[in-house]
C-alpha cells in the first residue's frame, strides 16, 4: 500500500488540516480531556454570597472549557453536580465557606436560612461542543411582537432581553430573532438549566428602568422621560477628549454617548441637584457629591459621576460616560463599544418597543435530555456498524470499507469543530441534520468507489472519477437549495437543522469525499 503517496496527495492534506483545526476547536488543546474535575459554574445571581464575595458571571461568549470550575468547598473534592449541592445542605448558615475554583479562591459566607451561595453550576465538560436544550435541559420560549414591529425595534427587544436576562444572573441563554416564511417576526429564547416557571417569573419582571440621585427618582426609561439616546458616531463613541491610555497588558479607553430628557425630567433633576455640594476628584475633577445610579428592576446596573456644571440645571442635554479595559488596545475599543451599546440598551428599553405574547413555551428536564443522548449514541453506534456491513458485503473489499468509515466518521468531526467554533448548540434538530449528511455522505462514497472501479475496468480513471464528482456536485447543490429556506422557515426551530446539514454537506462535498476520491484511486490503481 502505497502510504506516501496518500499522505503526501494534496486534497488528503487539506483534509487532515481541516481535521486538525476541528479537534482543536472541539477540545481547546492538544491533550484530550477524558474526565474534568469539579463543577462548571453557570451563572452567579446579583447581590449574592456568591457575587459579592467576588465570582464573576460567566461570559456568555466564552467557550466551555474556559469557564471558572469550582473544584473544592473546604477541603472536600468536588466531583459532581449532585454532590455539589448535597455539600452545601450539610453547610451551616452564617459561616465562612472557602470556594477553589482552578481560577481562583474566594471566602464566601453562607446566607442566614438558606444554603443557596447563588451559584448555578453543572457537571464540568470534556469538550467545547455545547449540548442544546433537548439534550441538556432547560427552558425554550417563543416570543410573537402583539404588532407590526420594524427590523430596528426588534434588534432593540432582542438587545434589551439578553441584557435583563443576564442582569438576573443568566449568562447561558440564547436570544434570536426567527421569521416564518410568511414574514411573521418571533422572538427565539432558549436558557439552560432553568424550570419553565423561573422563566416566566424572570420574563414578567421586564420593564422598569430608572436613575435615582441619591434616593430620589431622577427620570425612568423609556420615551416616557428620555426623548432620544444618541446611537450615531455625530455624539457616541470614543470620548474624543480621554480616548485610550495604558502600555503592556493593560489598556482602558472612555466612551460617551448623548441623551435628552423630557421637560419634566430635566426639571425634576434641576430640583434634586440644586442642594447638592460639589467635590473635587483625584484627578481634578467637579463633581457632585452624589453620583447617577442606574437601576433595571430595581438591581443596579451602572453608576456614572455628574458634573457639576450641571448643578441646578434643568439642561435636558446629558452625556453619559464610562469607560472599558482589555489586554490591548484594539482590545479595550471593543470593549469599551461593547459597554456603551449595552448602556445605550439599558436605557433606551426601560420598556420595550413592541408588547410579546408567548406563542410557545418548553420545558425539558435534564434527566430526559441525558436519556435523548443515551438513546442517539446508541442508535449513531448500530448506524456505524449497519453501514460497515452494507458496505463490506457490497464490494469484499477491506481497502475501500476502512477509508469510507474513516471518511465518514473524519465529516462528523468536522461538523463537530465546526460547531464549536462558532458556539452553536447541538439540539435534536441538529443531530437530525448530521444524520442527514451522514446519509448523503454514504450515497457520494458509494457513487464514488463505483465510478471508480469502473473506472479500473475500462482503464479511465480520471475521467470516471470527475463523473462522480458531477453527480456528487449536483447532488450537493440540490441538498443546499432546500436547506436555506429552512434557515428562516418554522420560526427559526428548524435553523439548527438547515445550518448542521449545510455545514456538514459542503465539508463532505469541498473537502472530505474529494480526498475519498484520491485515496480510493490510489488504493485501487496500485493493484
Amino acid at each position: 500500500m502505497n502510504w506516501k503517496k496518500i499522505f503526501t496527495n494534496w486534497k488528503v492534506i487539506i483534509l487532515l488540516l481541516f481535521l486538525f483545526f476541528s479537534y482543536f476547536s472541539i477540545n481547546g488543546g492538544l491533550i484530550p480531556q477524558f474526565t474534568n474535575d469539579g463543577v462548571t459554574i453557570r451563572s452567579v445571581a446579583p447581590n449574592s454570597s456568591a457575587a459579592l464575595g467576588g465570582i464573576e458571571n460567566p461570559s456568555a461568549k466564552l467557550q466551555p472549557l474556559q469557564k471558572e470550575r469550582i473544584v473544592r468547598l473546604d477541603t472536600t473534592p468536588v466531583t459532581s453536580e449532585e454532590q455539589f449541592y448535597q455539600y452545601l445542605e450539610t453547610v451551616p448558615s452564617n459561616v465562612t465557606l472557602r470556594v477553589v475554583t482552578d481560577k481562583a479562591t474566594y471566602t464566601l459566607i453562607t446566607p442566614k436560612g438558606e444554603n443557596d451561595l447563588g451559584l448555578r453550576v453543572y457537571d464540568a465538560p470534556t469538550s467545547n461542543s455545547r449540548k442544546g436544550l433537548d439534550l441538556e435541559g432547560g427552558t425554550r420560549v417563543l416570543l410573537k411582537p402583539m404588532e407590526p414591529i420594524s427590523e430596528e425595534d426588534l434588534d432593540t427587544t432582542i438587545e434589551s432581553l439578553k441584557e435583563r436576562l443576564n442582569v438576573y444572573g443568566l449568562s447561558d441563554i440564547i436570544v434570536t430573532s426567527a421569521a416564518d416564511l410568511e414574514g411573521n417576526d418571533f422572538i427565539l429564547i432558549e436558557i439552560a438549566g432553568v424550570t419553565e416557571q423561573e422563566v416566566q417569573e424572570l420574563l414578567a419582571k421586564q420593564g422598569k428602568f430608572e436613575a435615582k440621585i441619591g434616593n430620589q427618582t431622577v427620570f425612568f426609561g423609556g420615551d416616557k422621560d428620555i426623548t432620544y439616546v444618541c446611537r450615531s458616531a455625530q455624539c457616541s463613541g470614543i470620548h474624543p477628549q480621554y480616548g485610550c491610555s495604558g502600555s503592556g497588558s493593560s489598556h482602558s479607553c472612555q466612551f460617551f454617548f448623548e441623551i435628552t430628557l423630557s421637560g419634566v425630567a430635566a426639571q425634576r433633576q434641576a430640583d434634586i441637584t440644586r442642594s447638592l455640594p460639589i467635590v473635587t476628584s483625584e484627578t481634578g475633577g467637579r463633581y457632585l457629591s452624589e453620583d447617577l445610579r442606574l437601576f433595571l428592576d430595581d438591581v443596579e446596573v451602572d453608576t456614572l459621576r455628574i458634573a457639576a456644571s450641571l448643578k441646578g440645571s434643568n439642561n435636558p442635554s446629558i452625556q453619559i460616560t464610562g469607560s472599558g479595559s482589555g489586554r490591548s488596545q484594539q482590545e479595550a475599543i471593543t470593549d469599551t463599544l461593547d459597554q456603551m451599546k449595552k448602556l445605550q440598551t439599558v436605557i433606551i428599553t426601560g420598556s420595550l418597543p413592541v408588547k410579546l405574547e408567548v406563542v410557545k413555551l418548553d420545558s425539558i428536564s435534564a434527566s430526559l435530555g441525558q436519556e435523548f443522548l443515551d438513546n442517539i449514541l446508541l442508535v449513531g453506534m448500530l448506524a456505524i456498524l449497519s453501514v460497515i456491513l452494507v458496505v463490506y458485503v457490497r464490494y469484499r473489499l477491506i481497502k475501500v470499507v476502512i477509508p469510507m468509515v474513516l471518511t465518514l466518521l473524519s465529516e462528523l468531526v468536522l461538523i463537530l469543530g465546526f460547531a464549536s467554533l462558532v458556539g452553536w448548540n447541538l439540539d435534536l434538530a441538529g443531530i437530525a441534520g448530521i444524520i442527514i449528511v451522514a446519509g448523503t455522505g454514504v450515497d457520494h462514497l458509494i457513487i464514488i468507489t463505483d465510478e471508480t472501479l469502473r473506472g479500473e475496468n475500462t482503464g479511465s480513471w480520471k475521467r470516471r472519477i470527475k463523473n462522480a464528482m458531477f453527480i456528487v456536485i449536483g447532488a450537493y447543490l440540490t441538498t443546499l437549495a432546500g436547506m436555506l429556506p429552512l434557515l428562516w422557515a418554522g420560526a427559526g426551530l428548524l435553523k439548527g437543522f438547515a445550518l448542521i446539514t449545510i455545514a456538514g454537506v459542503s465539508f463532505g462535498v469541498l473537502i472530505a469525499r474529494p480526498a475519498f476520491a484520491a485515496v480510493i484511486e490510489i488504493l485501487l490503481s496500485g493493484e
